[in-house]
């Protein structure tokens, strides 16, 4: 105990003994010029972009920041990113990022509805209430929408939200894959 209060004692003698290696941290928001005198920093003049003027991919481009100056993430991003910056400013959820209901058990009458743009998609269920068994993955696709839970039963259903005119030949031996079986392929249709 006599050995710690000696050691605490000469740091606190030894940092007292030199003030000149004290240094205080402080920000401004005002530059100075060469001349001394305060320069306020510049808004930027241009109009910023919105998400109604996006029309091409060209479009998901940012300016880039001004020389000798650090970049929002407005000015830097580009594609999808850039995107989804332009509809939270809008408060527009682009990739619809809310929670799946988890208030209720999704039946097959009334399933759980998992939006999705591309072929297939993935939703992680926690059980009703939320949080009731640890997380399985299901995965839907256009071919077989609907996906049930094996722990608590909740039935889960893909609504294909992409664009209808789609060049892929769905079920057609694309890139000659082909989905792995299942317990479901072998169900009697009239149980679906």
């Amino acid at each position: 105990m006599m050995q710690r209060t000696a050691v605490q004692a000469a740091r606190r003698v030894a940092s007292a003994s030199v003030p000149a290696l004290r240094r205080n941290i402080a920000t401004t928001l005002v530059r100075r010029s060469a001349a001394g005198k305060a320069e306020v920093p510049k808004l930027p003049t241009e109009k910023m972009q919105s998400l109604s003027d996006v029309k091409t991919i060209d479009d998901l481009v940012g300016p880039g920041a001004a020389p000798g100056t650090v970049p929002t993430d407005l000015e830097q991003s580009t594609g999808m990113e850039r995107l989804e910056i332009l509809g939270k400013m809008e408060g527009v959820d682009i990739f619809d990022m809310r929670p799946l209901p988890s208030d209720r058990l999704g039946t097959m009458e009334n399933p759980i509805i998992v939006r999705s743009a591309g072929d297939e998609q993935y939703a992680g269920c926690t059980g009703v209430p939320a949080d009731s068994h640890i997380v399985h993955w299901l995965g839907m696709s256009r071919k077989r929408p609907i996906e049930r839970c094996p722990e608590c039963g909740s039935v889960y259903k893909m609504e294909y939200v992409g664009p209808a005119d789609d060049h892929h030949d769905h079920g057609h031996g694309h890139h000659g894959y082909e989905d792995p079986k299942t317990f479901a392929d072998f169900v009697k249709p009239e149980y679906w």
